[in-house]
């Protein structure tokens, strides 16, 4: 007689196949996001059916993308292996390189899109707030996509000095200002506001453009420059 482990172990490998083949002959689409982060599991942990610990990971996190944006010490502290939090980063930086081949040598502001798309996933469910700039050429080629601080942007007239000062020693000619709000709502803050405008003014002086300040949470999107407030 067969042990019961090996009749589960048989079980996981035959729907393991199964998932794979949908995902072969469907693409990415084919499988929901409790199936992705399955597989991924299975990969890190073979032979164990890894289906409902997906569920619970997506359900715990609030949904595959804060899963796959969680740093590592979250995701360790959630008692997760190392070798299982390696697979979901190694997803997480896969996809996010994927979108950032979309954007390079092409001007940013004729792929808004793109540029949208990578945004968003890249900074939409960070749980700390950041704000990154991208650093424009002449011909609005991205030169540095650069994390400039962490943090509020209350300090407006630190960070329009640290802003400026590194697109001159760039060469920039451009910039586009981003950062999340954790909370998920990208409505822009009354220092958002003022941060953008001094940008914008001390920019002027210096013959770099504002082309836009854009804020990201997990509920949309939001340019200022679409507000009229550039």
């Amino acid at each position: 007689m067969r042990s019961s482990v090996t009749t589960i172990a048989d079980h996981g490998a035959g729907h393991r196949a199964r998932l794979r083949q949908r995902l072969f002959d469907g693409g990415p689409k084919a499988l929901l996001d409790h199936e992705l982060v399955e597989y991924l599991l299975a990969l890190a942990i073979p032979r164990r059916d890894t289906k409902a610990q997906a569920k619970k990971l997506i359900a715990e996190f609030g949904g595959l993308g804060p899963l796959l944006s969680a740093d590592a010490e979250t995701l360790s502290r959630a008692g997760l292996s190392e070798s299982v939090v390696a697979a979901l980063k190694i997803a997480e930086a896969t996809a996010l390189r994927l979108l950032e081949t979309r954007l390079e040598g092409r001007p940013l502001l004729s792929n808004w899109g793109a540029l949208g798309d990578y945004l968003q996933a890249a900074m939409a469910h960070t749980a700390v707030e950041e704000v990154r700039v991208l650093f424009l050429n002449a011909k609005n080629l991205l030169i540095a996509n650069e994390a400039m601080w962490q943090g509020s942007v209350d300090e407006a007239s630190v960070h329009v000095r640290e802003v400026i000062s590194r697109a001159i020693a760039l060469g920039a000619t451009a910039i586009i200002i981003v950062h999340n709000h954790p909370s998920g709502d990208s409505t822009p803050s009354t220092q958002d506001i003022r941060l953008t405008r001094n940008l914008v003014e001390a920019g002027k002086h210096m013959k770099i453009i504002v082309h836009d300040h854009v804020i990201v949470g997990s509920q949309g999107r939001t340019s200022l420059k679409e507000l009229g407030l550039i």
